[in-house]
């Protein structure tokens, strides 16, 4: 079967490997159809990646065809049903599993990331982690994965109906925080730093109040929400100076919610963060329960994809094409390949 590995930073191979003949028990046999692309396998092209090993099979957004059900599998999935990818691998035996927060499982594998992923045509995952749609196509299985951080994202932050969201980062993941805190009914700020994502965010969510960054972006935020600043700072970005300053734009009693990961240290002014008494909270992954209500907002038409994917590849060309995804002039907002 055709399968993509990246060797090490900046090299990816196309190669043919031998394919999963049968599933275990407890598992699915998937024809892997969609892989979306996303920071984390920009990052591991670049050698930026926490937590990443190589060579890797990247893919973790996957849209997929069930082939074969392993045996005892009470699951009620078949040949030939479409799925999202939950690609979080848990014990289901640690504090956080016990507590239903398996997507910090303490000894967690996400695939694509610390164990090989979907860039390959078949792959066997277990069939609680496979999240069927009799509706939806591939491209919006594809990006379940993607709107399950933002969504999971918008619930760890508790927002009221009515109160300003700053939105920092305006790539996938934010449109998914965006578009979650808006469900919320949040008042949302768009910031960033490309003026064409704000444009998008106008033209395409529907967010009325967008801010490009940079000096005068403070003032700019602070008259919008009449002199009181959001009280809820999502950052999205991945960067550690970006995550560094969402301190500035929190209104007092105000949380921020760390939404990207940087392989770097954050810090802050520490009498700023006791004088507002801010709330500081990290989010990861999501679970199961977000992608069956991801997938019930997608099919009920609530949550609209149609926008987001701006290049795709066959698989066989992505070697060649994807390094030009990273260029800022590419325009990419999510890229999908095609298996």
């Amino acid at each position: 079967m055709n399968t993509i590995t990246l060797l090490k930073p900046g090299e990816f191979e196309l190669s043919d490997s031998p394919a999963p003949l049968t599933a275990p028990p407890g598992e699915a046999l998937a024809r892997v159809r969609r892989v979306g692309i996303c920071g984390t396998d920009l990052h591991a092209f670049r050698g930026r990646q926490p937590f990443f090993t190589y060579p890797r099979i990247l893919g973790h957004e996957l849209g997929v065809e069930v082939l074969a059900i392993g045996e005892e599998d009470t699951s009620g999935l078949k040949p030939g049903d479409r799925c999202a990818v939950e690609p979080y691998l848990n014990c289901g035996a640690c504090i956080a599993c016990r507590r239903g927060k398996t997507n910090c499982c303490a000894s967690l594998k996400v695939i694509g990331v610390h164990t090989d992923g979907g860039m390959r045509e078949i792959i066997s995952m277990p069939t609680n982690k496979l999240h069927r749609s009799e509706t939806l196509s591939l491209d919006q299985l594809a990006l379940v994965e993607t709107l399950g951080i933002g969504a999971h994202a918008v619930d760890r932050a508790a927002i009221e109906s009515g109160e300003w969201a700053l939105v920092i980062g305006a790539g996938p993941i934010g449109l998914a925080v965006t578009q979650f805190a808006m469900a919320a009914g949040a008042k949302v700020i768009s910031l960033d730093i490309n003026a064409d994502r704000l444009t998008f965010c106008r033209e395409k969510l529907g967010v009325a109040e967008t801010v490009l960054s940079g000096e005068g972006a403070l003032e700019q935020i602070r008259e919008i929400t009449g002199g009181d600043l959001p009280t809820v700072v999502f950052d999205a970005t991945g960067n550690a100076a970006s995550m560094i300053g969402a301190f500035q734009y929190v209104a007092s009693g105000g949380r921020i919610v760390y939404v990207g990961l940087v392989l770097a240290d954050i810090t802050f002014y520490d009498p700023d963060f006791h004088r507002k008494e801010i709330t500081l909270l990290a989010t990861r992954n999501s679970t199961g329960r977000d992608f069956k209500r991801i997938i019930g907002l997608l099919e009920a038409g609530e949550v609209d994809t149609a926008p987001w994917i701006t290049h795709r590849a066959d698989a066989k060309d992505l070697p060649g094409v994807f390094p030009s995804w990273l260029e800022p002039e590419s325009g990419v907002l999510k890229a999908v390949v095609s298996f």
